[in-house]
């Protein structure tokens, strides 16, 4: 065995093991920054939207406010709108009645806000199912260069042993103590997106209604504000 190697195989594993502990407090602090400004975006527009006295209003909310509800409301909206376009432009559009091409556009533009919300995720699935069969790797190659050394060495005393398996060891308790943290912030990012999802989906629902309601038209209609309360705050 390589003996420049063996001195590299074993510190190596443990930064990365290192560089992976960051990792995952590093997506933990941005992860919660982006679930606290989705939050809190999604708050002011539907607080604006459901206050509005017409569609149009509404329209031009949807189009004002960042934040996924309202990304999702401005692609309700522009499939709406489709329909009032020249009939010599967007002849595929056409071709698909009204309701079914705003279900698609609502379906499409979640899809979109749930890939957002799941960058950095499968990193931390990743580190959580892997950080610990790294560490086992280097606990088992620090176990193998310190029996070399032992048979080397031709004493096979307690002291001998236990001090170099011991130090091999280290190895693989840093690999799970960097995956435990892993998986509770995955699994705590997983019931966010959960619940995120679960708040798009109740308000595309609504808005499919509210469509339906005004004959797939952006008019000045009032809006029914009685469905405000069927609309929950995304949380």
């Amino acid at each position: 065995m390589n003996a420049s190697m063996s001195a590299m195989i074993v510190p190596g594993v443990l930064w990365a093991l290192v560089v992976f502990s960051v990792l995952s407090w590093g997506l933990l602090l941005v992860k919660s920054a982006q679930y606290l400004r989705l939050k809190s975006q999604n708050r002011h527009f539907t607080k604006a939207f459901w206050a509005a006295p017409d569609l149009l209003t509404a329209a031009e909310h949807s189009g004002q406010y960042p934040g996924a509800l309202a990304r999702i409301a401005n692609s309700g909206f522009e499939a709406m709108a489709t329909e009032d376009t020249p009939r010599t432009a967007q002849q595929l559009a056409h071709t698909i009645n009204r309701q079914d091409r705003l279900e698609r556009n609502l379906r499409q533009q979640i899809q979109k806000e749930r890939r957002a919300l799941e960058a950095g995720q499968a990193i931390l699935a990743s580190i959580g199912s892997t950080a610990p069969f790294i560490g086992l790797f280097g606990t088992v190659w620090g176990i193998m260069e310190a029996l070399q050394s032992i048979g080397a060495s031709g004493s096979a005393s307690l002291e001998t042993v236990a001090g170099p398996i011991g130090h091999a060891l280290i190895a693989t308790g840093v690999g799970i103590a960097v995956a435990v943290p892993a998986v509770l912030i995955y699994n705590f990012f997983l019931r966010r997106l959960k619940l995120a999802m679960a708040d798009m989906d109740d308000f595309a629902h609504d808005f499919d209604s509210l469509a339906q309601r005004s004959a797939f038209a952006v008019t000045r209609e009032p809006i029914a504000h009685k469905q405000a309360h069927s609309v929950r705050e995304a949380s």
